[in-house]
C-alpha cells in the first residue's frame, strides 16, 4: 500500500470520526428536543442518526475493520438507536413517580 493511499485513509478516518461525534450529538439533541417540545422534529433526529450510522460505517471501512469488530459496530449502532428511547421512558417514569409522591404530600 502506498504512503499516499495510507494518508488518504487516515484523513478519511479522521473526518468520519469527527462526523460520528457530530451526528451522534445532533441525534441526541434533536431527539430530546423533539420529545420535550416539537414532535415534528423526530424525522430530523432519525436523519441525523442515519448520517451517524453512515459515518460509522465509513470509519469502519477506512480502518479496515472485519469480523468481530463489525459485529461490535452493529451492536453499538442498535444500542445508540434504542438508548435514547429507553432513557426517555426511564426519565418520564421516574418524574411521574416523583410528581405523584409530591402531590400526595400536599
Amino acid at each position: 500500500m502506498s504512503e499516499t493511499l495510507q494518508a488518504q485513509e487516515i484523513m478519511l478516518a479522521a473526518l468520519a470520526g469527527a462526523l460520528v461525534v457530530l451526528f451522534g450529538a445532533i441525534y441526541a439533541g434533536v431527539f430530546a428536543l423533539s420529545r420535550l417540545r416539537h414532535a415534528s422534529l423526530m424525522p430530523f433526529a432519525y436523519a441525523a442518526y442515519a448520517l451517524f450510522a453512515a459515518s460509522t460505517w465509513v470509519l469502519a471501512d477506512s480502518l479496515h475493520f472485519e469480523g468481530f469488530w463489525l459485529v461490535v459496530i452493529g451492536v453499538m449502532l442498535v444500542g445508540y438507536l434504542l438508548a435514547p428511547h429507553a432513557v426517555w421512558h426511564l426519565c418520564v417514569g421516574t418524574h411521574m413517580h416523583v410528581e405523584s409522591i409530591s402531590e400526595g404530600e400536599n
